[in-house]
C-alpha cells in the first residue's frame, strides 16, 4: 500500500536511507547526512512524499516536487528508494507508477529525472520500460564510491494527454 509518509515511517525507513547514502552509488546526497537533514530533504522540502508499506514494513519511498519554477513548473521530479529486501519485487515500479498518477493529479504535465547514475542499470532499465527517454548524458557527473567518475543520464517522460 502506498500512502503519504509519516515522521515515524521515515524514521523506520532511515536505516535503508542511510545505507543508500553511505554507499555513494546512486544519490548525490552527502553520505554523512543526519536523520534530521534527511527528513527535511526527503519529506519536508518536496511537495509530497509517499511510502510503500507491506504487512507493516516500510519497503520503499519516493518524493515528488516541481523540477523548476515559473514557466518550467509543469515538469516534476521524483526520487525513489527501495529497501534491499524489496528489490526485484516490483516496489520501484509501483512507486514510479504511483508517482506518475500523483503528478498528473497535482497538475504536472511531465516528469524528469535529472541525474540517473549510468551504472544503476536496474533503475535505468525500469525507467525505460515505464516510458522514460534518455534525453541527455552528463559525462563523469557522479563520483561513484567504487567506480570513480561515471556518467549520469537525464530521463524524461511527457505524462499529459494533450500537446
Amino acid at each position: 500500500m502506498i500512502t503519504p509518509i509519516t515522521r515515524a515511517e521515515f524514521e523506520t525507513f532511515w536505516p535503508t536511507f542511510s545505507r543508500v547514502m553511505a554507499a555513494q552509488e546512486t544519490y548525490a546526497f552527502a553520505p554523512d547526512m543526519t536523520l534530521e537533514q534527511a527528513y527535511q530533504l526527503w519529506c519536508e522540502l518536496p511537495l509530497k512524499t509517499f511510502v510503500y508499506m507491506e504487512q507493516g514494513e516500510v519497503l520503499g519511498s519516493y518524493y515528488l516536487k516541481a523540477n523548476a519554477a515559473g514557466p518550467g513548473d509543469h515538469v516534476c521530479n521524483c526520487g525513489y528508494m527501495v529497501s534491499e529486501k524489496a528489490r526485484g519485487k516490483g516496489v520501484a515500479r509501483a512507486l514510479c507508477e504511483h508517482s506518475q498518477q500523483q503528478a498528473l493529479a497535482l497538475g504536472f504535465k511531465a516528469m524528469q529525472f535529472n541525474s540517473v547514475v549510468s551504472t544503476n542499470e536496474v533503475a535505468v532499465g525500469l525507467w525505460q520500460k515505464l516510458g522514460f527517454e534518455m534525453v541527455g548524458r552528463v559525462p563523469k557527473a557522479y563520483r561513484h564510491a567504487k567506480l570513480g567518475y561515471v556518467d549520469t543520464f537525464v530521463m524524461y517522460k511527457w505524462l499529459a494527454n494533450e500537446g
